[in-house]
């Protein structure tokens, strides 16, 4: 799109379309884009030259991957197809956080005829200076990202120093209140009785007491069966046993919001029935551990066995009830023979 004859882009007729975009769905963020939205509505149909096109909105999104922004990578692609001639949007941290990413994508629609324009920063990709001023615009919006990433490091190590809980207000048998966990009655029974049968039953493992679960009614938030990876994850969580644990992951990239799992000897744990009050024993806890570790080594030596040779695990005796071994016999004047 190229400006020329002194004409701005609001002197010629195009097709305008909007970008919106909050990165998390709280309350007060989705009545910002409720703003946004009719701010953008009323600006775009103020103006007798330009044809109104439906806009593109990203609700609880991250800016730093656009990857992950589905409406806007569907706006790329209507770009493409040409759909609308320019794209108005807040500011430039609201379309991307990441230089190369506002680059990239504004070239793209460029190569498509598409002008971006960005009110705030008044900044007009087919503009001359328009490259160089959103460079650096982008810039500042990344690195407010990296202080942001490093101000949350921060207030995480602080929390962990306070001995107050982090995560979410999703761990089944306790609610958050002010950094201290509060015992549900109704789902502390579920997590009563998971340890309970998987630590007194010796012949019930994961997956059966997944299907136990199901029998009787228990099912997760969203009414399915308990998965046997979270009835793991269950067991293995020392806060049930009124231990506060805190360190467990580490952000290792504020771009990609990679994340690393600490090795449990870098945790911070220790007996803590304030903050975290216990749902079951010390006793009971260990019991269900000691069981789950021995499991998974028994399962982990099993599956060595079974995938060591092309028939391995897969002959069946139905007479004797066991399964047939691969047994080689060495000779001195032949080769080995395989039976």
């Amino acid at each position: 799109m190229n400006l020329v004859n002194g004409k701005t882009i609001f002197d010629l007729p195009l097709r305008v379309t909007y970008y919106a975009r909050v990165s998390t769905e709280k309350e007060e963020q989705l009545h910002s884009l409720d703003n946004q939205v009719t701010y953008f509505n009323e600006y775009i149909k103020l103006n007798k030259n330009w044809q109104y096109i439906d806009g593109y909105i990203d609700e609880g999104i991250t800016g730093t991957s656009s990857r992950k922004r589905e409406n806007f990578m569907r706006m790329i692609e209507d770009g493409k197809n040409k759909k609308f001639d320019l794209i108005v949007t807040k500011e430039v941290s609201r379309f991307s956080r990441d230089t190369i990413d506002s680059l990239l994508y504004t070239r793209k629609l460029l190569e498509y005829d598409v002008c971006v324009y960005f009110t705030s920063d008044n900044i007009i990709t087919a503009s001359n200076d328009g490259e160089l001023r959103l460079t650096i615009m982008s810039s500042m919006a990344q690195d407010e990202v990296r202080k942001l990433s490093e101000r949350t490091k921060f207030g995480f190590k602080r929390s962990i120093e306070k001995g107050k809980v982090l995560g979410t207000d999703n761990i089944w048998g306790y609610k958050k209140d002010d950094g201290k966990l509060v015992i549900d009655e109704g789902e502390s029974k579920v997590v009563k009785e998971i340890f309970e049968v998987y630590a007194n039953d010796e012949k019930i493992g994961l997956k059966n007491l997944s299907l136990y679960l199901k029998n009787k009614g228990i099912l997760n938030r969203n009414e399915k069966p308990i998965h046997q990876n979270t009835l793991k994850k269950i067991i293995q969580n020392p806060k049930y046993k009124g231990f506060y644990t805190g360190g467990l992951s580490t952000v290792v990239d504020y771009r990609s919001k990679k994340r690393n799992f600490n090795n449990p000897s870098e945790w911070t744990i220790y007996e803590d029935n304030q903050a975290v009050p216990p749902i079951v024993s010390k006793e009971l806890w260990e019991k269900a551990n000691q069981k789950l570790l021995s499991r998974s080594k028994s399962a982990s030596l099993y599956q060595k066995h079974q995938t060591k040779y092309v028939l391995s695990g897969k002959i069946y005796c139905e007479k004797h009830k066991c399964g047939f071994v691969r047994k080689v016999k060495h000779y001195k004047t032949k080769g080995d023979i395989i039976r």
